[in-house]
């Protein structure tokens, strides 16, 4: 596997998204909400937004794949 900036800025970006959907689909989002309350308000961890979040991340790893770039 080829080692592009676009293939480690996918990486970063798929833990960010799996973990952002662990807290929201976990007790983690009080966690957040206590410790990071400035940042909470503009940026809620809800199930629909890191849903999404995790859909378009996957979405870039479907085109790095087709693209060749992205290999198993």
């Amino acid at each position: 596997m080829e080692f592009t900036l676009e293939v480690v800025v996918f990486w970063i970006l798929l833990v960010d998204a799996i973990g952002a959907n662990l807290m929201s689909w976990t007790s983690g989002k009080m966690w957040f909400q206590k410790h990071f309350r400035l940042f909470s308000r503009y940026f809620p961890v809800t199930k629909g937004w890191t849903t999404y979040y995790l859909v378009l991340v996957l979405w870039i790893g479907v085109i790095l794949y087709r693209a060749g770039q992205l290999t198993f």
